[in-house]
């Protein structure tokens, strides 16, 4: 498991971020954000107007930088909802929460 886990790629979790959000009728949009470093890899917007920020590592030594640690504090300062998604375990936690208000990751405050 360990092994398997380290091989598990960012880009393996965008997927199946992007394909588990869209299956339940939302949207799961690529962000860029030209000449700003560290912005939010994805926008999820789920069906009831949940709008979510995501931020996604890969499970192993996947760390925020600090210009990702900036925006996801000054967003969730105005109140918008942020999540970091580094395994299935976080995609099912970002599906099941109640976003509504929310200003926390799947696993409490960055």
């Amino acid at each position: 498991m360990r092994a398997k886990l380290a091989s598990v790629k960012e880009s393996a979790i965008e997927r199946e971020l992007r394909v588990r959000v869209e299956a339940l009728g939302g949207v799961c949009e690529k962000v860029r954000v030209i000449g700003r470093r560290g912005f939010f890899d994805r926008l999820v917007v789920l069906p009831g107007g949940q709008v979510i920020f995501v931020e996604l590592k890969r499970p192993k030594r996947g760390r925020l930088s600090r210009h990702q640690i900036w925006y996801a504090e000054r967003f969730s300062t105005l109140g918008v909802a942020i999540a970091v998604v580094r395994n299935s375990a976080d995609i099912d936690a970002l599906l099941k929460k109640k976003w509504a208000g929310a200003v926390s990751t799947p696993h409490g405050p960055i």
